[in-house]
Order: C-alpha cells, then sequence, then structure tokens
C-alpha cells in the first residue's frame, strides 16, 4: 500500500468570484476528493495544505488564471508549486458527463496531469501588469469619450434651429469649444435644457481627453522602459508595443518558442491540407488585441516602407492575394517581436 508521504498528487481548481473548488488526483487519475475554498489569502493556505495532506503534490491546473484565478497562480507561484494553466472543459465531454464545479476542477486536474495542459501562467508581477491595468483604463475612457461625441453629434441634429444652425458642419474640436462656452440659465425651455445637455457632454469630453493624455503619458514611460528596442522597430508605436507586450505578458520565458508567440497571437499558419490538396488557412484563435497589433504595423510598413511594398508585388506574381501576403508579413513581424522579447531581461 502506497504511504501518503510517497503519493504523487496533481490539483486541479475551478476558479469563481467567492469560492474555488478545488480537486485532487493520485498518479493513476484516480480521484481522491473535492473541496471548496474562500478567495481569499486564508483560503489559499488552506487548500494548499489540503492538497498536502494528499499526498506530495507535483503540480495543480487552474483555470481562469487570468481573471479569477489570478490571484491564486501567483500565491501558489510563489510558493513555488508547477502551476498550469487550463483552459475550459471540453464540450463533448460536458454533454456526456454534465456540468458541476467538482466535475470541473476534476477535469483540470487530469488535463494538468495527462500534460494536455502544461503552459504556465502569465506572472502578472511587473512591468507588464503595470501597462495592462493603465490600457484597460484608457480603452474605457476611449469608448467613452466615442460616446459622449456621438451622443453630441446626435443633439445637434434634433436641437431648435436656433442651436443647430450655429453647430452645423462643425468638426468635433471646434464643437466642443463651442459647447463649452454655453450658457443654459433656467432650464425653462427646449432650447435650453438642450444647451444644458450640450454643455455637460462637451465637458465630459474634454474630462476625458485630458484623462487619455495623463494616461498616455505613463504608457509611454511603461512600454519605453520596458523594451526599447520593440517601440524602435519602424511601424509600432507605445499602443501596438504595449498590445504585444501585454499578449506575451512579464515572463515571456513561458513561451517555448517565436512559433508559440505567433500562435498566441493568431498570426502561425494553421494546416488544412486533405488529399492532394496542400494549403494552410487563416488561424482565428490567439490574442485579438495583439494580432490587431501585428496587422497596424504591417499597414505602416506598407505606407511607409518600400521593402516591405515590394515583398506584396512579390508575392502577388506568384499567385498570391493581397490578403495573402499580409498574413505571411504578420508572421514576420511576430517573430521580430519575439526576438526583442528575448532580448529584455526584466522579461526573461
Amino acid at each position: 500500500m502506497t504511504r501518503v508521504a510517497d503519493r504523487m498528487v496533481v490539483g486541479g481548481v475551478d476558479t469563481h468570484k467567492e469560492i474555488h473548488v478545488a480537486a485532487a488526483v493520485d498518479g493513476t487519475g484516480r480521484i481522491l476528493g473535492t473541496k471548496e475554498f474562500p478567495t481569499t489569502s486564508a483560503g489559499h493556505k488552506a487548500m494548499l495544505r489540503w492538497w498536502a495532506r494528499k499526498g506530495r503534490l507535483l503540480r495543480v491546473g487552474v483555470e481562469g488564471t487570468g481573471a479569477w484565478g489570478a490571484g491564486l497562480a501567483r500565491f501558489l507561484a510563489a510558493q513555488g508549486v508547477d502551476v498550469v494553466e487550463v483552459d475550459r472543459p471540453n464540450r463533448q465531454v460536458r454533454r456526456r458527463r454534465g456540468k458541476s464545479d467538482p466535475v470541473d476542477a476534476e477535469a483540470a486536474a487530469r488535463a494538468a496531469l495527462s500534460g494536455e495542459a502544461s503552459g504556465a501562467p502569465k506572472a502578472r508581477n511587473g512591468n507588464v501588469e503595470m501597462i495592462r491595468a493603465l490600457r484597460v483604463a484608457r480603452r474605457s475612457a476611449v469608448k467613452a469619450r466615442a460616446q459622449a461625441m456621438n451622443q453630441m453629434h446626435a443633439l445637434v441634429v434634433t436641437a431648435p434651429d436656433s442651436v443647430r444652425e450655429s453647430l452645423r458642419g462643425l468638426t468635433a474640436v471646434r464643437l466642443v469649444e463651442r459647447c463649452v462656452r454655453f450658457r443654459s440659465g433656467a432650464i425653462d425651455t427646449p432650447e435650453a435644457a438642450m444647451k444644458f445637455a450640450l454643455l455637460e457632454l462637451a465637458r465630459r469630453h474634454r474630462s476625458l481627453t485630458l484623462e487619455i493624455k495623463r494616461l498616455d503619458t505613463e504608457l509611454d514611460r511603461l512600454v519605453a522602459a520596458t523594451a526599447p528596442g520593440l517601440v524602435a522597430r519602424f511601424g509600432v508605436s507605445t499602443d501596438t508595443a504595449g498590445a504585444l507586450l501585454v499578449a506575451a505578458g512579464d515572463n515571456p520565458g513561458r513561451l517555448r518558442s517565436e512559433a508559440s508567440f505567433a500562435a498566441l497571437c493568431g498570426s502561425s499558419p494553421v494546416q488544412c491540407s486533405s488529399g492532394q490538396l496542400q494549403r494552410h488557412r487563416l488561424n482565428r484563435g490567439g490574442d485579438r488585441a495583439a494580432n490587431q497589433a501585428l496587422w497596424r504595423v504591417v499597414m505602416v510598413r506598407l505606407a511607409h516602407d518600400p521593402r516591405t511594398r515590394h515583398y506584396v508585388e512579390m508575392k502577388r506574381k506568384q499567385g498570391r492575394s493581397k490578403k495573402e501576403a499580409i498574413r505571411c508579413l504578420k508572421r514576420y513581424v511576430a517573430r521580430e517581436v519575439f526576438t526583442e522579447l528575448s532580448r529584455v531581461p526584466e522579461l526573461t
């Protein structure tokens, strides 16, 4: 009979907002138990002790390491536990076995045991995590500012003639400048209400513009300090570099090769050959923000780099479409980015 101290244990966790459900399996895949723990520091410690009582903990598969499982993944990594990132359970398995938190936790443990799940989660403990947080705030500010401008244009269309005529045909900047000078007075007429609404929206637009500028200043500083070589690449802006850094994480060493980084960015070709037909198709997976960043780099180079235009012309002569040439260029840019990330000591 195998002693508990000698028994190998693999853990699995189905993460949630208030509770995590943990499971433990032995080296043969036999389920040893499941249990719920609160999503607090005390709960994380209790979970680790529970696994230790089952045997020698080999690794833990955690579902949702980028969301509700981020805190648990950081805690386990700090304790020296090998943590692997687990995707959501296979839908076919769910149809056969049903859906419950213990079942999902057990599936995460089995995926970690079999090696089906082997990717390391993002560390989220350095400059890249700071960049990610600022990008979240900036993205929401840009969206809110666009909404404010759209609402201003919609109000101008339906405004009383005296207001509409004075604002007709103005650019966004001039419209905000004109509306922040409104003095509505007592709101006792449709015209006064319209001026007051436009005044508040213009103030909101101006406030969000200042917020975006403050965030841009900090992002410029952080991105340049984190990956100066990446920002120096032709066609790579702060926003583009930030998206690529966030996709890689604070520990891009978890990516085994530049091919794995290309797959992460959704720029790797996917085989779709059959019989005598040998071809590849577009990869529709991966981080779409990073994929969009690669696309922006290619577009800038197409507009301003003669070598890139020559490459596209060469591909067209070979019978490739422009879209196919752009996909090839995105793959090349992904290789450049990975090379630059591997040169940053803080990220390796």
